[in-house]
């Protein structure tokens, strides 16, 4: 028996062609190679931001410690004609300021700066000569104050009357020269003063006459002076 041999026809859809895939080309390789430095720069640059920050600290040293810095104001006149400071430990410190400064040969005492002068001027040369450095005749608010000055006086012995800020500008009506309101009860005249003598509107402290009751009224001419000044606080 002869066997029978069946055919299937098949047929085939034409395969499309495989998608071309694109290869990126191959890029070299960056080789990285460490750069070498010397072995000393790290400890170059360590000393140079060392400079660098003692610079600034020495900088604001010296800001702190320069008179009329901490307030960013401009130096007063005192300040720009005085070359050499004293300066006082202030106690109790106050805002992290702890030093109060006068120029050389001013007297401090508690806020203020006081100069005592060797000549004679008038009065208005005098209060003149006290503003030009800065300052004014004396003006005095407290028996502390009278009795600290009048104690200075009797030690610097270079004449017998000084002018303070104290001046009548109608008979016996008296002014101080930083219009600060004049107060009776806080005088302190020598016995028998003021005198109602004409033309004495002029008043001095009387070195030679027992504290604190020491002022005389006086014709405004030719003795010494004391200067006031706000004391520089650093």
């Amino acid at each position: 028996m002869a066997s029978e041999v069946t055919y299937a026809e098949v047929k085939f859809q034409k395969a499309s062609p495989a998608a071309e895939v694109k290869v990126p080309p191959k890029t070299k390789k960056c080789e990285h190679h460490p750069q070498k430095y010397p072995a000393w720069l790290p400890w170059l640059i360590s000393l140079l931001l060392f400079l660098v920050c003692l610079a600034l600290a020495i900088a604001l040293l010296a800001a702190s410690l320069c008179p009329g810095s901490d307030s960013g104001d401009q130096p007063t006149a005192l300040q720009q004609r005085a070359m050499e400071w004293r300066c006082t430990s202030a106690l109790p410190q106050s805002k992290g300021l702890g030093w109060r400064c006068c120029p050389r040969d001013w007297k401090l005492f508690q806020e203020s700066c006081y100069y005592l002068s060797p000549d004679p001027l008038s009065w208005a040369e005098s209060e003149q000569n006290c503003t030009g450095m800065g300052a004014h005749l004396v003006v005095i608010n407290s028996k502390a104050e009278q009795n600290f000055l009048s104690k200075e006086l009797q030690k610097f012995r270079k004449g017998e009357n000084y002018y303070i800020g104290l001046k009548a500008q109608e008979q016996e009506e008296w002014h101080w020269v930083d219009q600060t309101p004049f107060n009776e009860t806080a005088a302190f005249w020598r016995k028998g003063e003021p005198s109602h003598t004409y033309g004495e509107d002029c008043v001095v402290m009387h070195r030679l006459s027992e504290p604190p009751n020491n002022w005389n009224n006086v014709k405004c001419w030719s003795h010494h002076r004391i200067c006031e000044a706000a004391a520089v606080t650093v």
